[in-house]
């Protein structure tokens, strides 16, 4: 399979095998919420320096941002699986709440224009 195809439920199953093979367990869920928080730190950082005003520390020199992005992405997947979310069909029904509750909120928003 060809890593651009995989599809939410894929990637889930992908991070379950790997973590029962080669991460041997889950952390539990407190600890994979601290982890994510950290990882979305990680992701601020960059993007306050990429795009926001701040300036690159030495230690920031080589960050890449995609990365970054595929760790939050890791470990909200490994919170999913250790709690039981399908994230396919979560993300099914919160399309389906954004297209009720802002069918006409962002074009009726005149700070959009």
């Amino acid at each position: 399979m060809d890593k651009k195809d995989i599809t939410i439920s894929e990637a889930q199953k992908m991070v379950d095998e790997w973590i029962q093979t080669v991460g041997v367990r889950y952390f539990n869920e407190l600890t994979n919420t601290a982890i994510l928080m950290e990882e979305v730190g990680e992701l601020a950082r960059i993007m306050a320096r990429k795009y926001g005003e701040q300036s690159y520390k030495d230690s920031d020199k080589g960050s890449d941002l995609g990365d970054e992005m595929a760790d939050v992405l890791w470990v909200l997947i490994c919170l999913a699986n250790q709690t039981g979310i399908d994230l396919t069909d979560a993300l099914k029904k919160n399309f389906d709440k954004k297209n009720i509750r802002d069918k006409h909120r962002h074009q009726e928003n005149n700070k959009l224009k």
